[in-house]
């Protein structure tokens, strides 16, 4: 099993309305992917929303993958998610910062995809009638890995056009294209992705064996698959989840217990309608409730309730190592926690040091990213010509190309 943090500009409260606020809470969500990178850590994904007061300001995260990337060696850094509907993000560009980031991040990008959640979301790109969505992925999805591949690129669809013949630059960074990954809301999608041979991105707002079935059909499917959607399969099934794991027992369950009455989850509540609310469904401006309200009586037996039930991870390294063995029962291949949850800033880089160093490598024995391993198979799939090409006869080239004619 792998491990990664999730990273989304969450910034509560009146922070998210002064920018110097808003700038302090962006470098550090950059800083724990970058202490990340030192401690074990295989991803960082990000988050890419838009007009989500205080829920969201990462609005671009390419720009903050490009940062990180300068500053880190080993840590893959992937989108959660690229929305593909043409009215956010035209494929051809899609298909540029994709492969731009492949650069930048010398193969160190994957690209995570996914329709879009929530009615306010979308509306900022006069998106109001959400069931085009779907058809708009697929069509994107198919034809991005033609883009990296074709030199003179076209296409007739229903949701866009190429209409002349372009080579879509720059292409991937040497063998194969960024791992592909598809967010999974609902059980069909899970099998969907198996058949096209991309990983399964899981949010996981119920117990955790009920995704049991879902990761079975996928896995199903994705034995089953013989024609990969790109030039090699990502057999994955990537779970978000909550961690507070510290040597400090008793503030780790501190900290969980007060991230139950959750400023975040009444966010999630009212932004991403078009998923499950949470089990106490307050919608942000309610007032979140007391811990003493969810909890009852006795909030330590409360929380071992939902420990048990893998609705978050909490405890020692030790503890926390015995949590985890659940998750690799379902067949769960990474685990992501979002961040910063509910800890101060340098608990954060304290709980990034302590997992990485005394539970990652209880798990993680195999030092090369499971995408890298899955790219080093990938085989081109299409004609790099589609049209005849013209006779071009040049004498010489500029001093600087840096290969030769011929």
């Amino acid at each position: 099993m792998e491990f990664g943090i999730f990273l989304n500009g969450y910034i509560p409260g009146p922070a998210a309305h002064d920018t110097a606020s808003e700038h302090t809470a962006l470098m550090r969500e950059a800083s724990y992917a970058i202490h990340a990178d030192k401690f074990n850590w295989k991803y960082a994904w990000f988050g890419e929303h838009h007009g989500l007061a205080e829920y969201s300001h990462m609005s671009a995260p390419e720009v903050m993958m490009g940062y990180i990337a300068a500053k880190t060696d080993r840590i893959h850094l992937s989108s959660g998610i690229n929305n593909l509907s043409p009215r956010v993000n035209h494929p051809v560009r899609n298909a540029e910062r994709a492969a731009m980031l492949d650069h930048v991040t010398n193969n160190r990008y994957e690209w995570g995809t996914g329709r879009g959640a929530g009615s306010h979301e979308v509306a900022t790109f006069n998106i109001m009638d959400t069931s085009s969505t779907k058809s708009e992925w697929e069509e994107a999805i198919h034809e991005i890995p033609r883009m990296w591949e074709q030199l003179d690129y076209t296409f007739e669809g229903k949701h866009f056009t190429v209409p002349t013949p372009h080579n879509i630059l720059p292409k991937p960074n040497g063998k194969g294209h960024p791992p592909i990954w598809v967010a999974c809301g609902n059980p069909p999608t899970f099998a969907r992705a198996g058949e096209l041979g991309i990983g399964a991105i899981a949010f996981n707002f119920e117990p955790i064996f009920n995704l049991r079935g879902r990761i079975d059909s996928y896995k199903n499917a994705i034995a089953n698959c013989t024609e990969p959607l790109g030039q090699y399969m990502n057999n994955n099934v990537m779970m978000t989840n909550a961690v507070i794991c510290l040597n400090d027992r008793k503030r780790a369950r501190e900290l969980a217990l007060d991230g139950l009455a959750s400023y975040l989850v009444t966010m999630v509540n009212m932004y991403h309608d078009t998923m499950p609310q949470s089990m106490d469904a307050i919608v942000w401006p309610s007032p979140g409730i007391m811990v003493r309200e969810i909890a009852g009586s006795d909030p330590e037996a409360f929380l071992d309730t939902l420990i048990e039930g893998g609705y978050m991870l909490c405890g020692t390294p030790d503890e926390v190592s015995e949590q985890i063995t659940k998750y690799q029962t379902v067949g769960c291949d990474q685990l992501v926690f979002g961040l910063p949850s509910a800890m101060e800033h340098d608990e954060v880089l304290e709980m990034l040091e302590v997992f990485g160093t005394l539970v990652i490598p209880e798990f993680d024995k195999d030092p090369v990213h499971s995408t890298t391993r899955y790219r080093q198979t990938a085989k081109a799939k299409y004609n790099k010509f589609n049209f005849p090409v013209p006779e071009i006869n040049i004498a010489r080239l500029p001093a600087n190309a840096l290969l030769p004619l011929g």
